[in-house]
C-alpha cells in the first residue's frame, strides 16, 4: 500500500530538484564549485536544525542504534555530500542539459545496487521496461546535441560518478535500516556533508575571496540551500523511506522535464518539439512501473479476493503453512 503523502513528496522533490541544475550553473559564475556546495549545506543544515528542534521531541532526535549512526553517515557523506560535490564540479564543464541527462542514469543504477544489497527490493520485468521508457523520455525532453555530448569529456565522467554515488547512497540508507525519521536523519547528516565539502574545498585550494557576492549569486545560493536543499531533502528522503530506493529515485526522471518547463516559464526559453513527446513518454514509463502495484485481477468483473494466494511480478503464488 502507498500512503497518501507519497504523491506530495514525489511532486515536491521533483519540482524543487528540477531547478537545481539551472541554479547550480548560474551560481558557478560567482562561487568556486566545492565552496558553493559547502555554503549550500551550511544554509540547509541551519534551516533544518531550526525545523526539527521546533517540531521534534528530544527522544525523537537522538540516534540510538548502530543502524541510526550508519544511516546518518551514509546520508551525509555519500548520498548528500559526495554526490553534490561531484555534481557541482562536473557542471563546470558540462551544460545543464548534459548534466540532467547523465544524472538521470541514477534510477537505472539503483536496481543494480539494490539487487546486491537489498533482499526486499527487486525490479520486475515490467518495471525494467518502464525504466527504459522513462529514460527515453528524459532524452527526448533534454534533446542533447550529439556534438555537445561528445565534447563533455571529464565533466560527464564526474557527473556519472555523482549518479553512482547517489544511487549507492540511497540503497545503503535502506540497508542501514535506521529507526530515525528521515527528516531527523537528514538534519544530523547535513553537518557531515558540510564538513566534508568544506574540507574538499580547502584541499582544492579554493578561497572565500574568490566569491563574487552579487544578487544573482546569492539568489542561486539561497535556492539550492533552502528550497533545493532543506525542503527538497525532507521530501526526497521521506519518499525514500516510504517507497524504497528504486521507486524514490524515479523523481530524477522528472527533474529534467521540470527544468525544461521552468526555463520556458521563467527564462523565456523555447521547448523543442521532441520535449512534448518526451513528457508523454516519461508519463508512460511511470504508468508501466506503477502498474506493478496494481493487482489486475481486481479489475475483472465479479472479482473476489483470494486470501490463500498472492502475486509477485505477474506470478500467482500460494502462502505456505507453518
Amino acid at each position: 500500500m502507498i500512503s497518501r503523502r507519497v504523491p506530495g513528496l514525489a511532486i515536491a522533490a521533483s519540482v524543487l530538484f528540477g531547478g537545481t541544475f539551472v541554479a547550480v550553473k548560474a551560481g558557478l559564475d560567482y562561487f568556486p564549485p566545492l565552496l558553493f556546495v559547502a555554503l549550500r549545506f551550511d544554509i540547509a543544515a541551519l534551516a533544518l536544525a531550526v525545523y526539527v528542534l521546533a517540531t521534534r521531541s528530544r527522544a525523537d532526535l537522538l540516534p540510538r542504534t548502530r543502524g541510526d549512526l550508519l544511516g546518518i553517515g551514509v546520508t551525509g557523506l555519500l548520498a548528500i555530500g559526495l554526490t553534490n560535490a561531484l555534481l557541482f564540479v562536473g557542471q563546470q564543464s558540462a551544460t545543464s542539459a548534459v548534466a540532467a541527462i547523465v544524472f538521470s542514469l541514477n534510477p537505472i543504477l539503483t536496481p543494480v545496487f539494490a539487487a546486491l544489497l537489498l533482499s526486499t527490493e527487486r525490479l520486475s520485468r515490467r518495471g525494467t521496461v518502464g525504466m527504459v521508457v522513462g529514460l527515453l523520455g528524459v532524452a527526448l525532453v533534454v534533446d542533447p546535441d550529439p556534438a555537445m555530448l561528445a565534447n563533455g569529456g571529464l565533466g560527464q565522467l564526474v557527473l556519472f560518478a555523482a549518479a553512482v554515488a547517489a544511487a549507492l547512497g540511497s540503497v545503503l540508507i535502506r540497508w542501514a535500516d535506521s529507526g530515525l525519521s528521515s527528516t531527523v536523519r537528514v538534519a544530523w547528516a547535513l553537518p557531515l556533508a558540510s564538513a566534508l565539502t568544506h574540507g574538499l574545498s580547502v584541499a582544492a585550494g579554493e578561497s572565500i575571496a574568490a566569491v563574487a557576492w552579487t544578487a544573482p549569486g546569492l539568489l542561486a545560493l539561497g535556492y539550492v540551500g533552502v528550497f533545493a536543499g532543506a525542503v527538497a531533502y525532507i521530501a526526497y528522503f521521506g519518499l525514500l523511506d516510504e517507497v524504497g530506493a528504486i521507486r524514490a529515485n524515479l523523481v530524477f526522471y522528472v527533474v529534467p522535464a521540470v527544468s525544461t518547463l521552468g526555463g520556458w516559464a521563467l527564462l523565456d526559453e523555447t521547448i523543442p518539439p521532441t520535449a512534448v513527446v518526451g513528457f508523454l513518454t516519461i508519463f508512460v514509463g511511470f504508468a508501466v512501473i506503477g502498474s506493478d502495484s496494481v493487482d489486475r485481477r481486481r479489475l475483472r468483473p465479479g472479482y473476489e479476493p483470494d486470501v490463500n494466494h498472492f502475486e509477485i511480478d505477474g506470478e500467482v503464488r500460494a502462502f505456505e503453512a507453518d
